[in-house]
């Protein structure tokens, strides 16, 4: 499966600065390039902040990096044969320069797992495997729903089918505020943490600023709307994103022919594959995890997780004056 990762919808600045404003921090792109190749890093440089002020523990104002919301982290999108470890020392000895120039403590990196350039970077991030995401191959199986969904995935569907459900799909959807009410009462459902309640600004800014990457599907039964997804949607690549069922239709399983619909205008539009994502966790029992797999029996992705801290002393500072060196969470000071 040839896909052009490069261009995926995770590297677009568009979806950085959206995130930027959900993390309290500015979007920044920082690109290197010598004789060896070239490498574009993208990410959200955020304000470290401590109770008391920083002013008050005798500091300057510091930052750290984060990948925006999904998946991206640094990129080699040229290199000549034989010069890559050339081109990755130069690039880890530049960026150092650039996080000790701007006081740049620590940054916390999620890979891209169908690029897959973790592997390129583990000689500068400590890298973590976390968990394993799901695919589902459109462009190498003539029938994709046979041979990526499960058998119980595929009776679900044909039930749907019976029952009468339908599918639809709008491009370049003008509002999503429809969608967002179904998703609102699916997260009110799941007694969903608050960071997963996107607020109206969030839908907005897709419509507004990135509308040709948007796709809201719709399952409907008996003239009414009971399920809807947003996904997301590249050169090669379709990304589902969110979706949502209202409560009295789940006994209908329209969720599964939000899926199934997805395929089949995916497979006719020539996008090579479904990222589907992963599970909240690395366990293999995960829910949501085990929900996914149904869709991608035979796809699967590494999820790597990439962690540094560019400037020890003041690291171990903030520690200190957090009191939270006990803790596994990366940054520790930002437990």
């Amino acid at each position: 499966m040839n896909i052009d990762y490069k261009n995926d919808i995770y590297f677009d600045s568009r979806l950085g600065e959206i995130y930027a404003k959900l993390d309290h921090g500015k979007f920044q792109e920082f690109t290197f390039e010598n004789a060896a190749g070239k490498i574009r890093h993208q990410f959200i440089i955020r304000p470290v902040e401590l109770e008391n002020g920083l002013a008050g523990a005798d500091l300057e104002a510091c930052y750290d990096l984060i990948t925006p919301y999904g998946y991206g982290g640094p990129m080699i999108l040229d290199v000549l044969p034989g010069r890559k470890e050339e081109l990755l020392a130069a690039f880890a000895e530049a960026f150092q320069n650039y996080c000790r120039e701007h006081n740049i403590v620590s940054e916390f990196v999620r890979f891209h797992p169908i690029a897959n350039n973790a592997a390129d970077f583990s000689s500068i991030y400590d890298l973590e495997l976390f968990n394993h995401t799901v695919g589902t191959n459109l462009s190498d199986y003539d029938d994709p729903v046979q041979e990526e969904f499960s058998r119980s995935a595929r009776k679900q569907i044909r039930r749907c089918l019976r029952n009468g459900l339908t599918f639809s799909l709008e491009e370049y959807p003008d509002t999503l505020e429809d969608f967002a009410e179904v998703y609102y009462q699916t997260m009110d459902r799941n007694d969903a943490m608050e960071k997963y309640y996107f607020d109206s600004s969030y839908f907005a800014a897709f419509v507004e600023t990135m509308p040709d990457a948007v796709l809201k599907c719709s399952v409907h039964y008996q003239g009414k709307t009971i399920a809807m997804g947003f996904y997301l949607r590249s050169q090669d690549l379709l990304h589902t994103h969110l979706s949502g069922t209202l409560s009295e239709y789940l006994y209908l399983s329209p969720a599964y022919l939000l899926r199934y619909g997805l395929v089949q205008w995916g497979k006719k539009q020539g996008y090579k594959l479904i990222h589907n994502g992963g599970g909240t966790s690395g366990k293999a029992d995960d829910s949501l995890y085990v929900f996914k797999k149904r869709f991608g029996q035979n796809t699967e992705f590494d999820y790597y997780i990439g962690r540094k801290i560019w400037n020890e002393d003041l690291y171990r500072r903030l520690v200190e004056l957090t009191g939270t060196a006990g803790t596994t969470f990366f940054p520790q000071y930002r437990c």
